[in-house]
């Protein structure tokens, strides 16, 4: 394919190749020209030109396929129209030569249709260039159009319509003769041939004045003729045409046409009259309906009026928006009058009526609801209203004036019927549409649009009170608010008007409708509702027989309520069911005795109410089992059993009924039976096997004896059981989902469209996808529906014998059924078997013997080689099911050989097209596991039929069964790849484009192609390259196919390869492919478009968009996509379609391509995603200012001021987003929160102003999040205050994330703010609303989350400020305290209690931050470092610190009582379901029993922040608070958690606060507890932080500390949980918070064994001593039991801790019980935080065990703790030391110091065991190898802590002083300066011991050294900081070793001392040049001469006089010192607190 790549085409490889090769590497030449073309220079193009013209010519008599010859003629013009033109007339006289050839034969008919399209595109690309040469060209191709076949025909009339495009209006000589071929031509038997003409008058109307002027009139009546018998296509393509015809005609402008034509126009009423006609009258006159109503079909094709249906919408649309607005109320009254009275055509039968009706409602939808924006809609919707109200008043009146008997026959009741049906459904979907938005017209009493639909619900047809009963059920769907008001009304109307018949069924509908709608209100309605409806309908029922005109309305209402009542759910349903089921049994008889005499005894009236009344019952079973599946236990489908045999017994008694009592039975009877199968469905067949073949005798005639009234319209019923993919067969089904028909299609093929009244019980169901209003089937179609699938249920059920006698019965009465008939019979006979055979797979059941087989494929065989395509799918699939249940290899080889044979033999199309399918479904069901031999038959044969070009539908049906073949066979079809591709690709190349179903199915089969390919298309073989080649050769011939189903195959095949071999795939021109078709008409195609988009996006986010902007800024003429993707971009553009796009799943896929496209480049192009969405956001449309559409529009205005529609054109243009709808405003506030989260992840830049600043400063291409504050604060404040719910929910939470990500951002221009303080004013008007009184529960409960946050965010410190936000909690807390008695129930009481526990959670929140900054506040104060600089800030903060308490303090004493009781609630709520009876009967303090379900998230979501909240509280009152009733007066909620689950009566007896203290410390501890016990895994991480805060506040406090202390069972309970918690919870912050509740629990259990020890000391005296007994852990042995023993549980928790950071300290892994490990590390600050905590812990442990106990642990604790010192003791450059290692220190000194090592009983086991211990320390430095590498400060830090801190004993044994004094001398001769500085410290600390046993050991031995150091220091001058303070310690430490020495040897040491000191003094000169070192030694060494001096004066003066140098040298020194002496002391004051300080800090541990 590489070698056709070339400006040339390469002759010698082209004559090298076969005949396919040879049009493939035409066909590549030709597309990679059309490429290079535009790219090439002018002169290159002409050097080559005569060359390049010759091959193409030459190409063009080769007989070149469809494709191809598209080509050639593009190529031609383009080469024309860049280089010269001189042989043009040349090449267009060949083309005419090759047009008037004689040559006839169907191999010369390629080159003529090729010189056709030639001629077509030279003319459109050159146009006027070409002279006047366009007479004879048009001439010669109409003349040759006479004798064309339709292929010529279809190609000549698109050649036409591009040479109009061409010329313009210099063609207008043609015009008329042009427009007499194309008339002929949209009449023309084939359907393709039609659909170019319409594209060619479309094309002409532009010029031709004429159209729509003198012949706008047989135009219309030509289109109308041409809708006759027409398919989709045609239909799409001809109302285009007329919709826009008319709308020339409508708004033509004078210049257009010749000064002298005067041009008729029209007025937009004239133009809708122009279109009535046809939707009335269709394309005949008078003459030709009498033969159509010989024939008994309908005087207006249905076609006709489909497509002018079609027409209209095209024609609204075409006009646009602002025009639809202006001239609505004229277009509504038009399209009502189409269903009046004085037009009785349109509804002359139910069929006509139904069609008219849905047409006029799908004009209505596509018009109003695509083209207005929410403003408009309102409007329109009152518009609706007024023409509602204008109906009602002409009914009224009606009413009025005749008798009651006839009213409802008056003409102007059933006139008035459809007119108002159509307002009613148009108003619901609009409602439904428009949602909460739509408050204010609900609230304008002007409009009255309840009153308008709720005055309809009386009318006297029933199918007008169903839709007003629809209609209010959408308006309770879009104000959820409006719901219950509504309920109520309809109840209290129906309990006045009982004695109405319309008043009963018409509020009962309303009733079941509001009912069905509550499913879709998530805030549903209040509980008791339920209760009064049931008393309702119970009252209905009982008094059915009282009164007989009413007793079938009130049997009806009653079971109709009953029914709908079950939408509610178990939750309310359960507490009806013991009457309902009593109800239930009522109905029916008790015996078959007692069904006789009925059947005695009853008349016609009494059975229709009988039959009614058990209808109704056996609907309302049929609901309870579907909605409350969860009730139906085994002892509740034994009391729906005994009624069924009864009711089953009826079911064949009716025959004889309907014979007994004529027609008036007839509808009941059909509704019976319907309604019991239903039922009988869905119950378990076990249960009534008794009556199976009673029922199958019923079941049987349904099947095959149908009405007569069905023969027309049943023919069609879809088969139940076919696939998606075969809908896509035959004409009947294919593109169900396009646009403008999408609800069309049906009624085309007469099936009759559902409608409401059909039954009347589907009113509370949901309706099917796609559709809002639910439309059953009528009750003669829906009752073989129902047949069918019961038939297949028991049929799986029965005795073989019985299957076979059924089965030949079946197929005996299909032969004897005649014509039509017969063919309805096999329809439901097939239909019903299927369903047998799928029951029968899905239970692995066998489907019996041989005779039963044979029966089977009778019946299929049959039905197989049917003339409806359908009933073949419905065979086909079924055949193979048949396959899959026999599973017998040799029964599944002889089916494939008997369609084998037939295909072989059989040469009609219908049975060819069937075997065919069978096949593939043969395949389908067995997978791709037999052999391979039935493979290859199987492909070989459908290859063939494939080819068969004399039938289109055969290739269609074959290559479909290809496609499934190779779906199915997997890798094993391989071996036929590469023929079948090249089959596929020959066809694409050479089937004629109007076939549109064959090129669909070879996109199918093209499409498994590369799927079985797969990731093989990667590959750089040849074969693979070939392959890869061929594929997208085939793709891009689909690409340029004109059918959009071809298009949108075409693009998925490109999206697999995409997928698999993404290189290949030219990303440019797919995303160019894919832009276009963004906004096509065509669903379909658009589902293509986006699901490639999807999957594009997740990889290449960022080329996808540049891509297209590029594409859209080229300009090039072949890339005009609607929408204006250059200025919005792709995003934009998406999101345009988003908000115009009515179907759920596409706007699916554009929501998460919009995601995925966000999470890729937000952070990137945030300015202009931030843009998009604010544009979105900012077109929220303001309602204040709708103002009704003027009704009273003259005709001029009417007509069209032209300007006007311009002018708002523009102005709409100017805005990218005019009128978006709520739902694509709340996806734009959720991107802005993902947008806001994508910022988060990219760094802290985002959130940082200063630095943004700077970095934007640096480059100004930067953006960051945080310069657009400003912008998203607004965008969350307009979402807030919408009037959508769902968009402030989304508001509210935007608004939250901003809080809380920018809460702490300072502002940089004025320190000491934040850069929110100044947002203030926009945040509290955002909330303010949302607590407003008529606020739906669920934004008040987010807006207060938003309040908390906003109040704890600290953002604002002015109290007053503050209160205003504060202010709205406090309104809220008031609301709830009122109690539910005076709140006005709307919604459940769920609700309220989401309400009152998002008040609590946030009060809890605000309250917790309060004590939280009043807690900092007290540790700022405490510490000792804070210096005055920070005094200012700090009080401003501690002043609002205290001020936000205060604002709680005042409500605290009520918010505690309400805190403990929804903790009490919670606890309760929590128990499992064995202690449900422990739950109190009428609910908790802020739920009801009934809603315990619906509370239950509530609680989960909020209890944690309520329980800290509330333990904050109880210790801050120190459990002290004497509570019982006092405050209780004031509040009407029984909230005193202290009488836990006892009833009021109970009270009286008053509790003492300890019992009340303790029944709260034991419900804060059982909810923590029960929570950290089994968190669930998606628990939240905040939860178990705050419950593990509250219970450390908890512990904080000693009452509580010493009930924990006293309970050791409960402690190690507690220990264990916390264990676990810490073992599964991997975050830091929990475990952490975690060990600081075990260290309190180890503190409350030492204060516990203190007191025993001090009060038994102070029982016993202190004479008995020896005997007191021994508390504490490990009594007088020392043993601890695991899981009773507090200390073993501590240590267990430790060691997890320790060993999950430091694993070598579990000698099991270092491999040896010696320790061996490697070197030591440095753990993160997490990591160190946690050990750190630990060795705290551990610290402890010794304090809570007895002597013995503590000798059991102690090795334990010691082995951890040195443990941790070897891992973790790291030298720092600093010499600090690291965190664990301090920690490790600190630990050590908190053991050695416990009293137990002083202890009597323990002490010299302790002894031994801290000798031990300080031996291994010493042993860390001996060891050669990893640990040489420890610090060794910390090493002699630690032998420090030994020699002072143990006694005396341990560390005096003269090995081990010995080995520490070795230590210290090494440390000494250190090179190291920080060691020896550690090492002076060190020392000074061990000379200044009191103890002399221990210090002059070390100062014998080390002080010599000391000195000697000193001494060489007086050689070598100090030259850095560190040498400088090794010399100063060493002074330190000689001073100190003078003042403990003896007299006799005192004096010997000064005289010693002082020379050394002299030495480091600087004489004068010496002083200025020396260096700072030397001259701080200078300054150090005289304040200590100074200092010694005079204490040893006898000393000094003696050396003074023995040594003249050194006296001179001090002299010297002094009198330098001298002046400067002021500053000298205050920096030698400074210098030294600094030093000791700095020596303090490092061993404050000792």
């Amino acid at each position: 394919m590489e070698l056709a790549h070339s400006l040339l085409l390469n002759e010698e490889v082209y004559s090298q190749l076969g005949e396919v090769q040879k049009t493939e590497f035409i066909f590549e030449w030709l597309r990679f020209l059309e490429k290079l073309l535009p790219a090439t220079s002018q002169a290159d193009i002409r050097e080559k030109q005569n060359k390049l013209i010759e091959q193409l010519t030459s190409l063009l008599t080769s007989s070149p396929g469809p494709p191809a010859r598209q080509l050639i003629a593009k190529n031609l013009a383009i080469i024309y129209s860049s280089g010269n033109t001189f042989s043009v007339h040349q090449t267009i006289d060949k083309c005419n030569e090759l047009i008037r050839s004689k040559d006839d034969s169907p191999s010369y008919l390629p080159t003529k249709l090729a010189a056709v399209v030639c001629l077509g595109y030279l003319y459109k690309k050159l146009g006027r260039i070409l002279g006047n040469s366009f007479v004879d060209t048009i001439g010669n191709v109409l003349k040759a159009m006479k004798n064309a076949e339709s292929q010529g025909r279809y190609e000549i009339m698109l050649s036409l319509q591009n040479i109009l495009k061409g010329l313009g209006v210099s063609a207008v000589p043609c015009h008329r003769d042009i427009y007499k071929a194309a008339r002929s031509c949209l009449t023309d038997r084939s359907m393709a041939v039609r659909c170019a003409a319409a594209k060619c008058l479309l094309e002409l109307q532009n010029e031709a004045t004429f159209m729509w002027s003198t012949e706008l009139d047989s135009v219309v009546t030509l289109c109308f003729k041409s809708f006759e018998g027409s398919n989709c296509d045609v239909r799409i393509a001809v109302s285009k045409l007329l919709g826009n015809v008319l709308v020339s005609a409508i708004t033509s402008k004078q210049g257009t046409a010749s000064a002298k034509q005067n041009v008729r126009k029209i007025s937009f009423e004239e133009a809708l009259e122009l279109l009535g006609t046809g939707f009335l009258r269709g394309s005949s006159g008078f003459l030709r309906a009498s033969g159509d109503i010989l024939k008994g079909t309908s005087s207006v094709n249905r076609d006709i009026r489909v497509g002018v249906t079609q027409a209209y919408v095209v024609f609204i649309s075409t006009l646009g928006g602002p025009w639809l607005e202006r001239n609505f109320s004229a277009l509504l009254s038009h399209l009502l009058d189409l269903v009046s009275q004085s037009h009785p055509k349109a509804i002359q039968s139910q069929m006509d009526v139904i069609c008219s009706r849905r047409c006029i409602s799908f004009i209505l939808r596509a018009t109003v609801g695509g083209l207005l924006g929410e403003k408009a809609q309102i409007a329109t919707a009152k518009e609706i209203c007024q023409a509602i109200w204008k109906l009602k008043k002409v009914l009224d009146a009606a009413m009025s004036d005749c008798n009651v008997e006839t009213r409802v026959g008056t003409a102007d009741v059933i006139g008035s019927q459809h007119m108002l049906i159509c307002a009613l459904e148009e108003l619901g979907n609009l409602m439904h549409g428009i949602g909460t938005t739509a408050a204010p017209v609900l609230q304008d009493s002007s409009a009255g649009v309840l009153d308008a639909v709720i005055s309809i619900i009386l009318h006297p047809s029933i199918s007008v009170q169903l839709a007003a009963a629809w209609c209010l059920s959408c308006i309770a769907v879009a104000l959820p608010c409006f719901l219950t008001p509504l309920l109520d009304r309809c109840i209290e109307r129906l309990t006045a008007l009982k004695s109405s018949p319309e008043a009963v069924t018409g509020y009962s509908f309303a009733i079941a409708a509001l009912l069905g709608a509550v499913r879709q209100c998530p805030l549903g309605i209040p509980h008791c509702k339920g209760k009064v409806i049931m008393t309702v309908a119970e009252d209905l029922l009982r008094s059915a027989s009282q009164n007989s005109r009413i007793s079938v309305q009130r049997m009806q209402s009653g079971w109709l309520l009953i029914a709908a009542l079950m939408m509610l759910g178990p939750a309310v349903v359960q507490h009806h069911l013991p009457r309902m089921l009593l109800l239930w049994k009522c109905v029916f008889p008790l015996s078959p005795k007692d069904l006789e005499t009925e059947k005695s005894r009853g008349d016609s009236f009494t059975w229709q109410v009988t039959l009614e009344g058990r209808s109704g019952a056996l609907c309302a079973m049929k609901s309870f089992i579907v909605h409350c599946g969860g009730l139906l236990t085994d002892e509740v489908i034994q009391s729906l059993l005994p009624p069924l045999p009864c009711a089953i017994d009826l079911l064949t008694q009716l025959p004889s009924l309907n014979k007994t009592y004529g027609n008036p039975l007839k509808p009941s009877s059909v509704t019976y039976r319907k309604r019991l199968y239903e039922l009988l469905t869905l119950l378990p067949p076990k249960t009534y096997e008794g009556c199976f073949s009673a029922i199958l005798k019923e079941l049987v005639p349904d099947l095959t004896q149908p009405d007569n009234q069905m023969t027309a319209s049943a023919s069609y019923l879809p088969s139940l059981c076919h696939q998606n993919e075969l809908t896509l067969f035959g004409p009947l089904l294919q593109e169900t989902e396009h646009r403008f028909i999408e609800e069309q299609l049906l009624l085309v093929n007469s099936i009759t469209g559902g409608s409401l009244e059909y039954d009347p019980y589907s009113i509370y169901e949901k309706a099917s996808e796609g559709d809002l209003v639910p439309k059953p089937l009528p009750p003669t179609l829906s009752i073989i529906r129902a047949a069918t699938r019961l038939f297949g249920l028991i049929f799986s059920h029965v005795t073989e014998s019985q299957r076979l006698q059924v089965l030949e019965q079946l197929l005996a009465s299909i032969k004897q059924a005649k014509g039509s008939r017969q063919q309805i019979v096999q329809q439901n006979v097939v239909s019903a078997f299927s369903n047998f055979l799928k029951h029968l797979a899905s239970c692995k059941g066998d489907l019996g013997s041989e005779e039963i087989r044979n029966g089977a494929l009778t019946l299929l065989m049959g039905a197989l080689e049917s003339n409806n395509p359908l009933l073949r799918c419905s065979a086909a699939e079924s055949l193979a099911r048949l396959a899959q249940v026999v599973a017998d290899s040799a029964f599944i080889a002889g089916l494939a050989q008997i369609s084998f044979d037939k295909l072989k033999s059989a040469r009609d199309v219908i049975s060819r097209a069937g075997h065919s399918l069978a096949l593939g479904s043969l395949y389908r069901y067995l997978g791709g596991i037999n052999s391979t031999q039935h493979l290859n038959a199987c492909v070989g044969i459908l290859y063939t039929l494939s080819q068969d070009s004399t039938s289109p539908e055969v290739q269609t049906w074959a290559l479909h069964s290809l496609s499934l073949v190779i779906d199915s066979a997997g890798p094993l079809y391989h071996m036929h790849v590469e023929p079948t591709l090249s089959l596929v690709l020959m066809l694409l190349l050479t089937v004629p484009p109007a076939y549109a179903e064959v090129h669909q199915s070879l996109g199918r089969c093209l499409n498994a192609l590369i799927i079985t390919l797969g990731p093989e298309l990667q590959g750089s073989s040849t074969t693979v390259s070939a392959l890869r080649a061929s594929c997208l050769l085939g793709c891009a011939v689909m690409k340029d196919n004109p059918d959009c189903l071809v298009q949108a195959h075409a693009i998925s095949c490109l999206q697999q390869l995409h997928m698999f071999a993404p290189h290949h795939v030219n990303l440019s021109s797919l995303v160019k492919c894919l832009c276009v078709n963004l906004s096509s008409s065509y669903l379909l195609l658009r589902r293509a478009v986006l699901a490639c988009l999807r999957q594009l996006v997740q990889r290449e986010a960022a080329e996808v968009s540049e891509h297209a902007v590029s594409l859209a800024k080229d300009n090039r003429e072949d890339f005009n996509p609607d929408i204006n993707i250059r200025e919005v971009g792709l995003e934009g553009a998406l999101l345009i379609l988003l908000d115009k796009e009515l179907d759920p799943k596409l706007c699916q896929d554009i929501r998460e391509t919009l995601i995925h496209m966000l999470t890729t480049m937000a952070v990137e192009k945030l300015s202009f995603w931030l843009k998009l969405c604010k544009d979105v956001l900012a077109a929220s449309t303001d309602f204040t200012t709708i103002a009704s559409v003027d009704t009273t529009q003259e005709e001029e205005g009417a007509q069209g001021d032209d300007e006007l529609v311009l002018a708002l054109e523009n102005d709409e243009r100017s805005h990218p987003f005019p009128h978006p709808r709520w739902s694509t405003r709340v996806f734009a506030a959720e991107c802005v929160c993902k947008i806001i989260s994508q910022c988060e992840n990219a760094g802290d830049v985002h959130f940082d102003v200063a630095l943004a600043q700077e970095m934007k400063q640096r480059d100004s291409r930067d953006d960051f999040l945080v310069l657009h504050l400003a912008d998203l604060i607004r965008m969350a404040f307009m979402a807030a205050t919408d009037h959508s719910d769902q968009l402030r929910l989304s508001g509210l939470q935007m608004l939250l994330i901003l809080v809380r990500k920018f809460a702490a951002v300072p502002e940089p221009e004025f320190p000491g703010h934040v850069i929110l303080e100044q947002y203030q004013a926009n945040v509290g008007a955002a909330l303010r609303p949302a607590f407003a009184p008529e606020t739906p529960p669920d934004v008040t409960a987010k807006a207060c989350q938003v309040c908390s946050a906003w109040i704890a965010s600290g953002v604002v410190g002015d109290l007053n400020d503050l209160q205003r936000v504060h202010q709205l909690l406090v309104m809220s807390l008031n609301k709830i305290q009122i109690g539910k008695e005076a709140q006005n129930q709307l919604y459940n009481e769920g609700t309220s209690t989401m309400e009152i526990l998002a008040v609590l959670k946030a009060w809890a929140e605000v309250y917790i931050v309060a004590i939280e900054r009043q807690k900092k506040q007290s540790d700022v104060k405490r510490s000792p470092l804070v210096t005055n600089s920070m005094d200012d800030s700090c009080r401003s903060h501690a002043s609002s610190a205290d001020e936000l308490l205060e604002l709680v303090q005042a409500d605290l004493g009520n918010l505690s009582k309400l805190w403990l009781a929804a903790l009490q609630d919670s606890a309760l709520l929590a128990l499992p379901p064995e202690y449900a009876f422990q739950l109190p009967a009428e609910g908790g303090a802020f739920y009801t029993a009934e809603t315990m379900e619906n509370s239950r998230p509530h609680y989960q979501s909020s209890w944690a922040m309520i329980l800290h909240a509330t333990t904050l509280w109880l210790t801050s009152a120190g459990f002290l608070v004497g509570d019982s009733d006092e405050c209780l007066t004031n509040l009407s909620r029984p909230v005193t958690p202290t009488t836990m689950c006892q009833d009021s009566t109970s009270r009286a007896a008053v509790k003492s606060p300890e019992d009340v203290n303790t029944d709260r410390f034991h419900l804060v501890l059982g909810i923590s507890v029960e929570f950290l016990c089994s968190p669930r895994s998606d628990a939240a991480m905040e939860n178990i932080t705050a419950c593990l805060h509250a219970l450390h506040v908890l512990l904080d406090v000693p009452w509580p500390r010493s009930k924990i202390g006293g309970d050791q069972e409960l402690s190690v309970e507690l220990l264990n949980v916390l264990h676990r918690l810490i073992v599964t919870r991997e975050s830091p912050d929990i475990q952490l918070a975690a060990l600081d509740v075990v260290r309190q629990i180890l503190f409350a259990a030492q204060e516990h064994v203190k007191e025993k020890r001090r009060s038994a000391e102070v029982d016993d005296g202190a004479e008995e001593k020896e005997t007191l007994p021994e508390f504490g852990e490990g009594k007088d042995t020392g043993g601890l039991v695991p899981g009773k023993s507090l200390v073993f549980a501590t240590l267990e928790m430790c060691v997890c801790i320790l060993v999950r950071q430091l694993p070598q300290l579990n000698p099991k892994i270092t491999g040896s019980p010696g320790i061996a490990a490697g070197k030591p590390q440095l753990l993160s600050e997490n990591g160190s935080k946690l050990v750190s905590a630990a060795l705290a812990i551990l610290s402890d442990v010794p304090a809570v065990c007895s002597p013995e106990g503590s000798i059991a642990v102690l090795p334990t604790i010691l082995y951890l703790i040195t443990g941790v010192l070897r891992e973790t003791a790291v030298k720092l450059p600093s010499g600090q030391l690291s965190l664990t290692a301090a920690a490790s220190l600190q630990a050590l000194k908190g053991v050695l110091s416990s009293p137990m090592a002083r202890a009597e009983k323990s002490r010299t086991a302790w002894n031994d065991l801290l000798r031990s211990a300080l031996v291994t320390i010493l042993h860390f430095w001996d060891s050669e190898g990893p640990h040489q590498e420890l610090d060794e400060g910390s090493l002699l830090t630690a032998i420090t802590i030994f020699i002072l801190s143990t006694s005396p004993e341990v560390t005096t044994m003269e090995c081990l002083q010995m080995s520490c004094i070795e230590k210290f001398k090494l440390a000494l001769e250190s090179k190291d300066p920080i060691v020896q500085l550690k090492c002076f410290q060190l020392l000074l600390t061990i000379f200044h011991c009191p103890n002399q046993a221990i210090s002059y050991p070390y100062i014998h031995s080390l002080v010599s050294s000391v000195v000697g150091k000193l001494q060489e220091a007086e050689k070598s001058k100090p030259e850095n900081a560190a040498e400088l303070q090794v010399i100063q310690e060493g002074i330190k430490v000689v001073a100190a070793v003078i003042g403990v020495a003896k007299e006799e040897h005192r004096t010997d040491l000064v005289a010693r001392f002082l020379p050394m000191l002299i030495s480091f003094l600087l004489d004068e000169n010496a002083l200025g040049s020396a260096t700072s070192s030397a001259r701080n030694l200078h300054e150090f060494a005289l304040q200590y001469l100074m200092q010694i001096g005079p204490q040893y004066s006898s000393v000094f003066k003696k050396l003074m006089a023995s040594s003249p140098p050194m006296k001179a040298r001090l002299e010297l020194a002094v009198k330098g010192n001298q002046e400067s002496i002021k500053d000298k002391t205050t920096s030698k004051h400074v210098k030294t607190p600094g030093k000791s300080s700095s020596i303090q800090l490092k061993t404050n541990f000792l």
